[in-house]
């Protein structure tokens, strides 16, 4: 089976079909497909290409056409500085840039050969996609796409993401979501990561429907595009912490709520969902959001069902195919099958390693090819998984606990004071390590107190889940996916 079917299945959607938009410019499906080729032809052959991964036509048209032509592509996000950029290209080693006629692109690039991206390629007037072009659909353990990963222990490490693996995670989500082609997805995701391209671009193509990107998140857009036939909206915490608060204004929260009662779907990733914001939007709207979880390495392990039950502070059951377990530290059975464990993964969704860090690989993969996540979590008694965040950085052991921070940052986030928080582990002789508190309070000139805060999560969790030590922020620092930048937060 093709990656892409609905491009060149003559049974798949109707020709005139719109297969994606962003803002005023849009593609149908046979436009895509006859700007896809065109392209291909011009870059077939070509060891790997770079796409300058902007939220434009053009990005999807690249990305296309170097899957349909068997080349590996590497998106580039334009936000990236000039020394990782450098990184990216000199490890990648791409012979080619792909991006838009009027992009302007940074030095690091300017030793590759550019190929600006036409959308308007003209399809045939007897178009038939199944003699489309004369390319020949690659095996499944070739590499699709190589995405960086964000480097928060060191440069990035480019993981190549075989053409299996994104037919394997869209395949179990088809199942999982009841993704069908009569779906239209909303989202205003970055296209150089998985989240955007694969799930958000991807993933309607696969199926054979539509996608709206919004170019930047707007709660404006997102009502828009929902109420004109979106089903599905995908976003990251941020986004829906800013459709949270929007609904909290009377004044204009009644289209915005009536457009997410209306969708099929609303899921959120990239990062966990505080309950309370889940809980907010839930009784604006009567509909609960749903999450999954998955990385750059594993693409998606585990989802809420949509016919499931969209459980706050859980991210379902994995996927089809996927297997999941728990480990101690040392990599042998939880002692306790209810205690905090690493997760593993397992399965047709994992990448094929590293390129050109056979060392990393290695480490990452146990000797039966178990992956590594490094994410810590829980399991329900029904398989639901409760990540409580990251081994090096939200696993906190203090007084002989092993601590969630998750669970403490929805705790306090119930505080009616507190309107962003994060939580971390310091070095503390005495209890190993102290939980600290980040905090962006709701009203600045009257944040609650450090001891306010403190009881507040001891009558929530207990005594030795409280905070230590409390700082207060303007804002909390985050990556272009929403996630909490915690090793840049400091005492």
């Amino acid at each position: 089976m093709p990656l892409l079917p609905a491009l060149q299945d003559p049974a798949g959607p109707p020709a005139a079909r719109e297969a994606v938009r962003f803002g005023e410019q849009s593609l149908t499906y046979a436009q895509l497909a006859a700007a896809a080729d065109a392209l291909a032809a011009r870059i077939a052959g070509a060891g790997r290409v770079a796409v300058w991964a902007a939220p434009a036509p053009e990005t999807v048209v690249a990305v296309v056409a170097a899957l349909r032509a068997g080349v590996p592509a590497v998106p580039l996000n334009p936000k990236t500085g000039e020394r990782e950029l450098a990184h990216i290209v000199a490890d990648s080693a791409p012979s080619t840039v792909l991006a838009a006629a009027g992009d302007v692109l940074p030095p690091a690039l300017a030793a590759l050969t550019r190929v600006d991206v036409d959308t308007g390629t003209a399809p045939s007037p007897a178009a038939n996609r199944e003699n489309t072009s004369s390319f020949d659909e690659p095996s499944p353990e070739a590499p699709a796409l190589i995405v960086y990963t964000s480097g928060t222990t060191g440069p990035p490490k480019g993981a190549v993401l075989p053409r299996r693996a994104v037919a394997a995670t869209l395949d179990a989500l088809e199942d999982a979501w009841q993704w069908t082609g009569d779906d239209v997805l909303v989202h205003a995701l970055p296209l150089f990561h998985v989240h955007g391209l694969i799930l958000g671009i991807l993933g309607p193509l696969r199926r054979g429907g539509s996608v709206r990107h919004l170019g930047r998140f707007s709660t404006e857009g997102v009502a828009r595009e929902l109420e004109s036939g979106g089903t599905m909206l995908f976003g990251v915490p941020t986004m829906y912490h800013r459709l949270a608060e929007a609904l909290a204004v009377p004044a204009a929260s009644d289209g915005l709520a009536k457009a997410l009662a209306g969708a099929r779907l609303l899921v959120s990733g990239s990062a966990a969902l505080p309950v309370h914001d889940h809980e907010r939007i839930a009784a604006a709207t009567g509909r609960r959001v749903i999450e999954r979880y998955g990385m750059t390495e594993t693409l998606m392990n585990t989802g809420v069902r949509a016919d499931g039950e969209p459980r706050p502070g859980t991210v379902g059951a994995p996927l089809r195919g996927v297997e999941l377990r728990l480990v101690e530290e040392d990599g042998g059975a939880l002692a306790d099958p209810a205690s905090i464990g690493e997760i593993q993964v397992r399965g047709p969704n994992l990448f094929t390693g590293y390129l050109n860090r056979p060392d990393a690989t290695a480490a990452a993969l146990t000797a039966d090819g178990w992956f590594r996540t490094g994410d810590m979590a829980t399991l329900d008694p029904d398989g639901y998984v409760r990540i409580v965040g990251r081994k090096a950085t939200d696993l906190i052991k203090s007084g002989g606990y092993k601590i969630g921070a998750g669970e403490i940052e929805n705790a306090l986030l119930e505080h009616p004071g507190v309107r962003e928080a994060a939580v971390t582990g310091e070095p503390d002789p005495d209890l190993g390590e102290r939980i600290v508190a980040w905090v962006v309070p709701a009203d600045p000139a009257s944040p609650p107190t450090a001891d306010e805060l403190a009881g507040h999560v001891a009558a929530q969790l207990s005594p030795h889940k409280r905070p230590r030590t409390v700082h207060y922020l303007d804002a909390l620092p985050r990556n272009d996916l929403g996630k909490i930048m915690k090793r840049s937060l400091h005492g």
